[in-house]
This record gives structure tokens, C-alpha cells and sequence, in this order.
């Protein structure tokens, strides 16, 4: 009996670890695509900008 509350606990313990970097690497996304899609909205308001300047 005291071999499977090891091997519970051992396993939740891996579960837990494998739950928290599934949130970080989630949230690594998340941050990294908002990021992005800010870069780009800054991008295509310079070249607007850049383009009516020039005319």
C-alpha cells in the first residue's frame, strides 16, 4: 500500500509540473501574438503615414 500512495503522489506531482508549463508556455503565447499584432497595426499606420507624406 505505501509503494501506490508513492506512486500517487509522484505522479501528481508530475502532473502538476507538467500542468504549470503548459500555463506558462500558454501564456507565453498569448503575450507573444499581442505583441505581434501590435507591431503590425504600428507598421501599417507608419506606412500610411509615410505614404500620404509623400504624396
Amino acid at each position: 500500500m505505501t509503494s501506490l500512495i508513492l506512486f500517487i503522489n509522484s505522479f501528481l506531482s508530475y502532473l502538476l509540473v507538467f500542468v504549470v508549463s503548459i500555463a506558462v508556455a500558454g501564456v507565453a503565447m498569448f503575450a507573444g501574438y499581442k505583441l505581434r499584432v501590435r507591431k503590425d497595426a504600428k507598421d501599417a499606420l507608419l506606412k500610411e503615414q509615410e505614404a500620404s507624406d509623400g504624396q
